[in-house]
């Protein structure tokens, strides 16, 4: 993300680019890890713009709403640092009434949604609202590097493997215990066929390591 003049704020244009990038990403079956990155050093995304959206009728805020959701959804982003929109007389419209409160708790939730505070990063990894927090570097990128780190942990694991349980998890959080053991069952038997799963257990038998091809 690239907008330094709005500190990379969610205007029309740019969800629509990243819906469109990511819609071209789905296809590709080379990529395995996706990270978001700032290309505007100090800050990673300021929220909604509302410059713009202080122009929009009442029925465009809807829609580009919805369309925001929609994005965040895409994305299942939980780290958030600050749900700021009760200080601008607005409602967190992009999920985070249903996410913040599935991480923390409904209380916790209230009241950082009714305060609108802002946390820094250590306050928001005590929360269990982001996994890491590094210290920044000169350049202003610890947080990118310590992505890809993270990114080459993940590349070795087997990718449909992977795929199956970001869905199960994603899928089953929105569901009761029963409905989320369901999901998980119907996601064990779509990975049960698959040549990644034999060569896997193939290289658990052999002491080797496994050469998964996402099959």
């Amino acid at each position: 993300m690239n907008r330094p003049s709005a500190r990379n704020a969610l205007g029309n244009v740019l969800v629509r680019e990243l819906l469109e990038a990511l819609a071209r990403l789905r296809e590709d079956q080379q990529v395995r890890v996706l990270l978001f990155r700032s290309g505007v050093k100090g800050v990673f995304c300021a929220g909604a713009d509302l410059k713009e959206r202080e122009q929009m009728s009442e029925a465009e805020v809807g829609i580009f709403v919805q369309r925001l959701r929609g994005l965040m959804n895409e994305i299942a982003s939980s780290a958030v640092m600050g749900l700021i929109e009760t200080t601008r007389g607005l409602l967190p419209g992009a999920g985070g009434t249903q996410r913040l409160p599935r991480c923390l708790g409904v209380a916790l939730a209230k009241e950082l949604i009714f305060t609108g505070r802002r946390l820094s990063g250590a306050q928001a990894q005590a929360l269990g609202l982001v996994n890491h927090t590094v210290p920044q570097n000169e350049e202003g990128n610890a947080a990118y590097h310590r992505a890809r780190a993270l990114a080459q942990e993940i590349l070795p694991q087997a990718p449909i493997a992977v795929r199956l349980g970001k869905v199960a998890i994603d899928r089953g959080m929105d569901v009761d215990i029963a409905s989320g053991m369901a999901i998980e069952g119907i996601c064990y038997a779509q990975n049960i066929p698959t040549q990644d799963r034999l060569e896997g257990m193939a290289a658990f038998r052999e002491k080797r390591p496994p050469r998964f091809v996402g099959k």
